[in-house]
């Protein structure tokens, strides 16, 4: 595998084609690069990190040079992308709903290039978005919080209020009323994806109102809010990586995204000619989207409970059970 190159920015993937545009005139046997771009630290233990992980896979399987820029926001976007095309990087792949539109924009200029998103809209002849079905993961989540609560209070944290999270923190509403539908979800926005002291802040407000397990879809912020579940012995769910090791005690399961597929699965399509501008979904039937193990609290979740949500996932997977993707917040 060729040397990871890290670099701290100044700016800071049923597998179904929705939409096609035309192929990019590029071909896979001049294609030796590929960048990174993420919404916060490589290190994060979740969203940027299985990210990163999915990278290594890659360039592992088709020896690309690869580098990653962390830390860009929105307003950076565009110029992120510029300046890893004029650097020469030949694939570029922006980790979040944000990227897709910078992506689309930017393809343009450079022609020769591949301009990718993950869990975006946009597309272009040169660029594509790959949709992973977080709102399956987010639907067990939802099953496991309101069976495992006491209080009959639940809360679920969200990045910002955009498609990608919305459809997560829907899909674990719309499940946990399927156990119980009394039951109360509280649910926070906080506009961030990196600060872990508005996580921390928005988990501690839920557990003052009585919530007694924490769904957290927010990147490295989210970390904040499985240490203040921990700290006051509320349990938390992790989300995009096995984030049981932050919490062993208190982190009953988490989503899992399997980057390394749904790269493998973009540039594939690239170096074999076959790549074509659109937005694709891939989920559990593709092995994109799991849940973790419960580890140590194994035994702490009941039996009726574990074999609902066994049953949940054999559905979903074989398309039985369809999570609704709902991009619009119910109050």
């Amino acid at each position: 595998m060729k040397r990871i190159l890290l670099l701290v920015s100044l700016f800071v993937v049923s597998f179904a084609f929705l939409f096609a545009g035309g192929a990019s005139d590029a071909s896979g046997d001049e294609i030796d690069s590929m960048a990174l771009i993420l919404s916060g630290p490589a290190n994060d233990q979740g969203w940027n990190a299985v990210a990163v992980a999915g990278l290594q896979a890659t360039s592992e399987k088709f020896g690309l040079e690869t580098t990653i820029m962390e830390n860009v926001s929105i307003a950076d976007s565009e110029a992120a992308y510029r300046q890893l095309a004029a650097d020469g990087y030949d694939i570029i792949i922006g980790h979040g709903y944000q990227y897709g539109e910078p992506a689309a924009a930017v393809s343009h200029e450079f022609p020769g290039k591949y301009f990718l998103a993950t869990e975006s809209n946009s597309y272009s002849e040169n660029a594509a978005s790959y949709v992973m079905a977080c709102e399956q993961g987010a639907y067990i989540m939802g099953l496991l919080a309101a069976g495992m609560s006491e209080s009959g209070t639940i809360g679920v944290i969200g990045g910002f209020e955009q498609p990608s999270i919305i459809k997560e923190l829907e899909a674990f509403k719309l499940a946990a009323k399927t156990i119980n539908p009394d039951i109360k979800v509280l649910e926070i926005y906080i506009n961030s994806f990196t600060d872990t002291n508005l996580g921390y802040e928005a988990a501690m407000t839920m557990i003052n109102q009585g919530a007694d397990v924490i769904y957290q879809v927010a990147n490295q912020a989210g970390n904040g809010a499985i240490i203040a579940a921990s700290e006051h012995g509320v349990y938390a769910e992790g989300n995009s990586y096995d984030q049981n090791s932050i919490a062993p005690d208190y982190v009953l399961s988490s989503t899992i995204y399997n980057m390394d597929q749904v790269m493998i699965t973009a540039v594939s399509s690239i170096m074999d000619g076959t790549f074509q501008g659109g937005v694709y979904n891939l989920g559990m039937d593709r092995n994109v989207v799991e849940i973790a193990p419960y580890h140590a609290l194994e035994d702490k979740i009941p039996q009726e409970l574990k074999d609902t949500i066994s049953q949940a996932i054999s559905d979903i997977t074989s398309g039985a059970l369809e999570v609704p993707v709902i991009s619009t917040p119910s109050r």
